[in-house]
């Protein structure tokens, strides 16, 4: 191929670009993997992508000549690239990259280096799904720089499984797949998310630390030790997927409340039969359980549901009618501090009153400062471009700019 100094010179210049990716949250969880190293599970899943708005993962990646060496930044700190998760994404992606230059697109030397930088909004691994997003916003964005199209949630699942589930918008479901080579393992939109605008989706953030176990160990010792998770795969979830399909098309929020419970509730009874058991929740977590049954007690029916992943945080789903009273039943029985922040982020909440029936009759003792905050949002888009250079976390040098 004859290289003019014309594109010697633009050979130089770092290849860049720059994506953002959502959170989602499994309503049918995801917990066991019949494959380690390619991340298949025993089970599907079925999630929700949250709004990027408020939570996002947003990843620069540039490829040049100059760089010597692959390397990932990850909220302003240096990590290692060798990480073998990191690794399995970016064998696969240059894997596709070469096949496509094989077949004649000559444009992109392989042989060149990455460097990475990735951030989220929102805080790391505390049981808001930060890996789904980081590795499908790793994979959509090392996909738009190596120009390879076509399926990719089978390649962000070798990073993280339930990052597959993040690389579309709205409500999604991961199918287990049945082969060795987990090529049928992939993530699929069920509905766009735009098909259930009333759906409202609140993150009581119970705790922004880590948690003590993390999902990979936690998995692990789940499928050598608890007979509940075998069950659980084998005899529960085909039937509750169907149910939640039909539940979401339908636009059934009873049916796809209890369905969201039941299931949470089934995940961390397996984690409880896990030997030694594993404990996700803590006393905020089993108080806002408690508050929700009265709440919808109270009324007659189911107007708030709510799912926990491996950790404290509540995720409440909710139609937006309710959304003021709850919110306001929240800030009753968990008093925020006084002179904190803010603690509703994201989407506003008109104000609402709150009646001295409704407070008897949920009548549990409130639990100060239990909730850190509240984060608004509803259902939203996949992976997005950012076409705005200014955007980059790079700079024209392949160094993350000052600000990150």
């Amino acid at each position: 191929f004859p290289y003019t100094a014309t594109y010697e010179e633009s050979m130089d210049k770092p290849k860049i670009a720059t994506c953002t990716a959502p959170v989602n949250i499994a309503v049918i969880k995801y917990w066991g993997k019949r494959d380690e190293e390619l991340i298949l599970p025993i089970n599907s899943s079925l999630s929700v992508t949250l709004h990027q708005d408020q939570l996002k993962t947003t990843t620069t990646v540039a490829t040049s000549r100059s760089f010597q060496e692959d390397r990932i930044w990850l909220n302003g700190k240096e990590e290692d690239i060798t990480h073998p998760r990191l690794q399995s994404c970016l064998r696969e992606i240059r894997r596709l990259a070469r096949k496509r230059r094989n077949d004649g697109d000559p444009s992109l030397d392989l042989s060149h280096k990455v460097h990475i930088c990735s951030v989220n909004n929102f805080p790391t691994a505390a049981g808001l799904a930060s890996s789904a997003a980081g590795f499908a916003c790793l994979v959509y964005t090392l996909a738009r720089v190596f120009a390879v199209e076509g399926e990719l949630s089978g390649i962000a699942r070798q990073g993280s499984g339930s990052a597959c589930r993040s690389m579309y918008g709205g409500f999604v479901q991961w199918i287990m797949g049945q082969k060795d080579d987990g090529k049928d393992s992939i993530a699929q939109q069920v509905e766009p998310e735009t098909h259930w605008p009333e759906l409202r989706i609140l993150v009581l953030v119970a705790s922004a630390e880590r948690k003590p176990v993390g999902s990979t160990s936690g998995m692990q010792t789940s499928v050598q030790t608890s007979c509940l998770l075998k069950h659980r795969a084998e005899s529960v979830v085909p039937g509750r997927m169907v149910e939640m399909i039909e539940a979401l098309r339908r636009k059934d929020f009873a049916a796809f409340a209890e369905l969201t419970m039941k299931d949470s509730n089934q995940f961390h009874a397996t984690c409880l039969d896990t030997y030694p058991p594993i404990f996700y929740l803590n006393s905020v977590s089993q108080q806002v359980i408690n508050l929700v049954h009265r709440y919808n007690r109270h009324y007659g029916e189911t107007r708030v549901t709510y799912t926990f992943d491996a950790g404290p945080n509540a995720v409440i789903f909710i139609l937006q009618q309710h959304v003021p009273e709850f919110v306001r039943v929240v800030q009753h029985f968990f008093p925020p501090e006084t002179n904190g922040g803010q603690f509703i982020k994201g989407l506003p909440v008109k104000s609402a009153s709150l009646s001295e029936e409704l407070k008897r009759a949920i009548g549990l003792e409130p639990m100060p400062k239990g909730i850190s905050y509240v984060i608004s949002t509803k259902a939203g888009p996949g992976p997005r471009i950012v076409e705005d250079p200014a955007q980059h976390l790079l700079g024209s040098d392949g160094l993350p700019k000052e600000t990150v």
